[in-house]
């Protein structure tokens, strides 16, 4: 996983609450069976018609928002089924991160877990911000957005904001403790577990 530290970009508004995981990546595209490839299926029923053709009216078909990496939503994004692949489509059209009042539960921990950034803000900030027609910056390190108007701080959990500074997916978390592992497996009795390269 890529560490995060700071993103400067054009924001894409995305004006709707209750974004689910099966609008974010329809159940159609989950045999793919790597982590990449997802981002082409993202919002897919919101972005083309019954003829695969691309709605003008949907805001990720607006050019203005070709390169963006900030999403702006609305109320309780990522709800609905717990589909790790929700967020490896965000990550792999481009974002890497999400503002929203708030998040469903499982899908806010698979950000952290991919390298997505979720920051959640009061509802009047978020609405402010998906009006914001200038790049802003998002830091990690100092928790700030920055608008051409103004610093927003954001709070995030002391833990969670290591893993993105640091770029420690599950697996580069526990090898931190491998010496611990190693020591506990040679004084438990357990044989050591073997893992070819």
């Amino acid at each position: 996983m890529e560490s995060f530290k700071k993103v400067a970009s054009m924001i894409t508004p995305l004006d709707k609450v209750n974004v689910d995981t099966d609008q974010i990546i329809p159940k159609q595209f989950l045999k793919l069976i790597q982590k990449s490839g997802f981002g082409k299926f993202l919002f897919f029923d919101w972005r083309y018609d019954e003829h695969e053709n691309k709605r003008p009216d949907f805001v990720l078909n607006d050019s203005r928002y070709a390169n963006s990496k900030i999403l702006v939503a609305g109320d309780n994004f990522g709800c609905g089924s717990s589909r790790e692949h929700a967020v490896w489509a965000l990550l792999d059209y481009g974002f890497s991160v999400i503002i929203a009042p708030s998040f469903a539960d499982i899908f806010f921990s698979n950000c952290f877990k991919n390298g997505i950034l979720p920051i959640s803000l009061d509802e009047k900030t978020v609405e402010k911000l998906q009006k914001e027609t200038n790049p802003i910056e998002v830091d990690l390190e100092k928790q700030t957005i920055t608008t051409p108007s103004e610093k927003i701080f954001f709070n995030i959990d002391p833990h969670k904001k290591k893993i993105l500074l640091e770029g420690l997916d599950d697996i580069a978390q526990t090898l931190q403790y491998e010496d611990k592992i190693t020591e506990f497996e040679k004084n438990s009795g357990i044989p050591p577990i073997l893992i070819n390269d």
